[in-house]
């Protein structure tokens, strides 16, 4: 049985996911590729998706314009009660989703994506990161 790929599920020349990308791309060591449908970044796990959705009521709700990032608990509630979500197949080991629009503060984005990257590079891209602050 032939293996069939996984549609794009994500606007390729959306201007929010330039902008993310960029934010990811100038972490020491980081990679996009395209996974189930969505860009991912990563080191040697990912650290960002791209577009995960979710379910509310039993139906699968698509968010076309939301990052997923990885992060502590206190940070991943606080980012839940301020109108996050939790996404599909990976909600429950960590990662929250975080919509993103006309409103949105990008410097809490990229804290946030640093975070996240934080949580899953190795000790040397770290180290690499922290000479640069």
């Amino acid at each position: 049985m032939a293996h069939m790929a996984h549609p794009l599920m994500f606007d390729p020349d959306d201007p929010y996911l330039a902008r993310v990308r960029d934010i990811a791309l100038a972490l020491p060591g980081a990679q996009e590729k395209v996974s189930v449908g969505h860009p991912a970044w990563f080191t040697r796990k990912v650290f960002l998706w791209w577009g995960m959705s979710h379910k509310v009521d039993g139906e699968w709700i698509r968010e076309p314009q939301a990052i997923a990032v990885l992060l502590p608990d206190d940070e991943r509630l606080a980012v839940l009660e301020t109108g996050g979500y939790v996404p599909g197949y990976i909600g429950p080991y960590g990662w929250v989703g975080l919509r993103l629009g006309e409103e949105t503060d990008w410097a809490e984005v990229a804290e946030l994506i640093e975070e996240s990257y934080r949580s899953t590079a190795g000790k040397r891209l770290i180290a690499e990161l922290d000479t640069r602050a």
